[in-house]
C-alpha cells in the first residue's frame, strides 16, 4: 500500500466514527520506506538493517545502541489528545477491527515521541473474541463475559484462535509495518494463558481471583485443558503478527503475581513454557520479551519460562534492575521500569524517576563494562495511565535519549 492510499484509508476510516477526521496527523509523516510483508519464519528478525540503526535490537542482544530504546506499554492510546479524537465513541474491539483506524493509532505515539518501537493498538481479549467466545471490554471496567467458564460444559465455547479469526489484526500490522521507518520495530503481543484465563474464569477484573484459584485447585484436568487451548490461542496470535511483519512479541502475564511460586510453578509455568518454545522454533531469531505485575517472586520461573535465545525480562517498578540481574544474571537484558504514577505527578517528578531508572541500569554489574545503555530497553512498570500528560512522557523519552546517547 502507498502512503497516498494508505492516507485515504484512514482517512475515511476516520469519517465513518464519531471522531474528526480533521484531527488526524498525515499518516505518511513516520514513513520512510516499504515493507512487504513478511512469510519466512525468521524473516521478520533479518529484514531490518544494520544492528547499529536498531536500538531496540542493540539493547536486546547486548551491543551498545546509540542511546538506550525506549517505549511505553499503552502507548498508544487514551493518554493522547489525537486519539481521543480519532477513536470517538464505541468499543476498543471495534476500533481494532477496523485495520486502518488501529494503524493510525498505533503510529501516533511514534510519531509524537520519537519512541524507539511501536506497538499495536490491541488488546489481550481479541484473540478470544474473534474466536467466538463472549467477551468484551467495557469502557472503564476492562474486560467483561456475560457467561464465565466455571464447567467443563463451559470449555466448549472455548476454541483455539486460528489465523483467519484475526485477518484484521494481521492487516493492521501490515499497514503499520508499511509506515513504520526501518530502525523501529513494531511489537507483537498477546495475553498470558493465565492472564486470559482469569478474565474468562472471573467474568470481569478481579481483586482476589477467588473462581480462577478454585478451578485450579478443585478441578485441575479442566484448568490444564483452558490453559492448554489459551496456550495455543497465544501461539497462534503470536505467529500471525510475527508472520505479517512485527519483529518482537511480549507475553502479558499481568495477573500472574496473584499467585505464590508454588502454584505458578504447578499450574501455569509448563503453558507459558509452551508459548516461548514452540514461537521459539516457528521463529529463532526473533527477541521475545517477558511481563507481569506484582511478580518479583516469579522472576526465576518467568525468566526460565522463555528458554533460550533473544529474550527480555520484563520488570515493573518494584523490582530493581540490579536486584533482577544479581538473581537472573550479570548480562539479563530487562525492560522497565519507572512508576506510571510518577508520570502522573508531572514532567520534574517524571524526569527525576527516568534518572534513577537509567542509573538503576548503569549501577548493575555488567560483564563486559559497557557503557549505562547496554542491555535495557526503557519504559514503563505497567501501561501508561489514560491520565497522563503528554508532555511528562515525551520529556522522558528526551531525557532517556540524552542521558545515554553514544557518541
Amino acid at each position: 500500500m502507498t502512503t497516498r492510499s494508505y492516507r485515504a484509508s484512514v482517512s475515511a476510516a476516520a469519517g465513518s466514527t464519531t471522531g474528526d477526521s480533521s484531527q488526524i496527523a498525515a499518516a505518511g509523516s513516520a514513513a520512510s520506506s516499504t515493507r512487504p510483508s513478511t512469510t519466512t519464519p525468521d524473516a521478520t528478525a533479518t529484514a531490518f538493517p544494520a544492528a547499529s540503526s536498531v536500538p531496540f535490537l542493540d539493547a536486546v542482544h547486548g551491543r551498545v545502541p546509540r542511546h538506550t530504546p525506549v517505549w511505553f506499554m499503552r502507548q498508544a492510546g487514551r493518554s493522547l489528545p489525537e486519539y481521543r479524537r480519532l477513536r470517538g465513541s464505541g468499543s476498543i474491539l471495534d476500533a481494532i477491527a477496523r485495520p486502518e483506524l488501529a494503524a493510525e493509532i498505533t503510529l501516533q505515539p511514534v510519531r509524537r515521541y520519537g519512541v524507539d518501537a511501536a506497538v499495536l493498538f490491541s488488546d489481550i481479549v481479541v484473540p478470544v473474541h474473534a474466536a467466538g467466545y463472549g467477551i468484551d471490554v467495557a469502557p472503564g471496567t476492562g474486560p467483561v463475559a456475560d457467561r464465565p467458564l466455571r464447567s467443563s460444559a463451559d470449555l466448549a465455547r472455548l476454541r483455539t484462535v486460528e489465523a483467519d479469526d484475526v485477518a484484521h489484526v494481521t492487516a493492521t500490522v501490515e499497514l503499520v509495518r508499511d509506515e513504520l521507518s526501518d530502525s523501529v520495530p513494531l511489537l507483537a503481543f498477546a495475553g498470558a494463558p493465565f492472564t486470559v484465563a482469569s478474565y474468562l474464569i472471573e467474568g470481569r477484573p478481579s481483586r482476589d481471583y477467588r473462581h480462577t484459584k478454585a478451578l485450579m485447585h478443585l478441578d485441575e484436568v479442566l484448568w490444564h485443558e483452558v490453559m492448554e487451548r489459551l496456550a495455543s490461542t497465544a501461539i497462534n496470535f503470536i505467529d500471525a503478527q510475527l508472520q505479517h511483519g512485527a519483529g518482537a512479541f511480549q507475553l502479558f502475564d499481568s495477573w500472574a503475581g496473584s499467585l505464590d511460586r508454588r502454584s505458578y510453578e504447578r499450574y501455569v509455568l509448563p503453558h507459558s513454557t509452551r508459548v516461548f518454545a514452540e514461537l521459539r522454533s516457528r521463529h529463532p531469531a526473533v527477541p521475545a520479551i517477558h511481563f507481569g505485575i506484582g511478580c518479583d517472586h516469579l522472576l526465576e520461573p518467568m525468566h526460565q519460562a522463555m528458554g533460550d535465545g533473544p529474550v527480555v525480562m520484563g520488570l515493573d517498578w518494584r523490582t530493581p534492575i540490579g536486584t533482577a540481574r544479581e538473581r537472573l544474571g550479570a548480562d539479563l537484558v530487562v525492560q522497565g521500569n519507572l512508576d506510571p504514577s510518577l508520570v502522573l505527578a508531572g514532567e520534574e517528578v517524571a524526569v527525576r524517576g527516568a534518572r534513577r531508572v537509567l542509573a538503576d541500569n548503569a549501577s548493575a554489574d555488567s560483564p563486559d563494562g559497557g557503557p549505562a545503555s547496554v542491555r535495557h530497553i526503557f519504559n514503563l512498570g505497567h501501561g501508561v495511565h489514560p491520565d497522563s500528560d503528554p508532555t511528562a512522557l515525551q520529556a522522558v523519552v528526551d531525557t532517556v535519549h540524552e542521558q545515554t546517547q553514544v557518541s
